[in-house]
């Protein structure tokens, strides 16, 4: 079991701050005065789909620019998106051992699938950082979000939105994320440790590769067990499933949605949690996981003991090592009251991308302006 870092809850909006999270901004590095390397670097970076649009959006070009401007623009990024193919992802991490590259940001298709490629970096003395999902095999560290409180955060969420009416009765649809993902599974847990005993999950479903069109799928399959009238809310894992989840319902003639749960922030997303199609998201900041990201991957490769160690203050444990040094990130339940306060002031959306025509009067009424 890893150690559980200190939380505090804001109860008005569900932030949950992790204390002991790394220094973003750490200037103290031991190897300073005899770097592994200089600025002329090769990070490779590996993501593992395109369903979620994040990943090209924002995780890439912030690490491109965060590994540039760390390295006086002479290190490069070598990116490659594995389009939720295991395979192609073994592929791209072999490619990359075979360029040498100096140090690997992986976030794997499969955590278990790739260990054989993660051994083979290691034994080509390549670094591997696991990014956003925690890789099985020999990784040099591990930064993401904490995962369970996720998963606490929609479970809570969901409670939330039944008000003091909840009971043990109340039929609601689990739409998990991919079995292949470690991340589904501990979001999964989280949700699971609000809502067990206190509803009752009439329906759960393991989404092959988080695909939108496969949760709507098992959401149709959900409401010809149920009923249409009999679903009190939907936790969806994610944004992309919810979006599924919601095509699903209303093609049944649902017009009075339940509440349904997200995650990524995405635009669609924003602007559904405005009508009042999706309750809540769950914001995660990818430009300080991004950031950090980058930082972690210059210092290790550079050497820089000290400021990798102030990044990386957490410890994990994978399935197959123990004690992995680890930085997790603060994540935030957003609804439609603090839409201002966190994607619009992080800038992650100008509030014309959110408030176009169709949106207007929402944001509006949500004192968007």
């Amino acid at each position: 079991m890893r150690r559980r870092i200190a939380i505090s809850v804001v109860a008005s909006s569900l932030t949950l701050s992790l204390a002991g999270c790394g220094v973003l901004n750490a200037t103290s590095d031991g190897g300073d005065a005899s770097p592994t390397k200089g600025n002329d670097i090769t990070v490779g970076l590996l993501l593992p789909e395109t369903a979620n649009t994040r990943y090209d959006k924002f995780d890439y070009p912030i690490i491109k620019e965060r590994v540039a401007s760390l390295t006086k623009n002479r290190g490069k990024v070598e990116y490659a998106n594995a389009d939720a193919s295991a395979e192609q992802q073994a592929t791209q991490l072999q490619r990359m051992i075979d360029n040498q590259v100096d140090v690997i940001l992986l976030d794997a298709v499969d955590s278990h699938a790739i260990a054989e490629g993660v051994e083979k970096a290691k034994e080509a003395g390549i670094p591997v950082i696991a990014y956003d999902r925690l890789a099985e095999g020999p990784i040099d560290a591990y930064i993401s979000f904490d995962n369970e409180l996720v998963g606490e955060v929609q479970g809570r969420s969901v409670l939330q939105a039944l008000g003091g009416d909840v009971d043990s009765s109340d039929k609601i649809v689990m739409m998990n994320g991919s079995p292949t993902d470690p991340n589904a599974k501990q979001f999964k847990q989280g949700a699971m440790s609000e809502l067990s005993g206190k509803v009752n999950i009439a329906q759960s479903f393991d989404t092959k590769d988080w695909k939108p069109e496969n949760a709507k799928a098992n959401m149709a399959q959900a409401i010809e067990v149920i009923g249409k009238d009999d679903i009190a809310a939907v936790y969806a894992a994610n944004d992309g499933m919810a979006g599924g989840v919601i095509e699903a319902l209303e093609a049944v003639g649902i017009t009075e949605l339940p509440p349904i749960t997200g995650q990524d922030a995405e635009l669609v997303a924003v602007q559904r949690i405005l009508t009042g199609e999706q309750y809540m998201s769950v914001y995660k900041s990818y430009p300080q996981e991004a950031e950090a990201a980058a930082e972690m991957a210059v210092a290790k490769v550079q050497g820089k003991n000290i400021q990798f160690d102030a990044l990386t203050r957490d410890k994990v444990d994978s399935p197959t090592h123990k004690g992995i040094p680890a930085q997790l990130v603060t994540v935030t339940a957003l609804t439609e009251d603090n839409i201002k306060d966190t994607v619009v002031a992080d800038g992650i959306y100008k509030l014309s991308e959110i408030c176009t025509a169709d949106y207007k009067a929402a944001c509006e009424a949500a004192g968007l302006k």
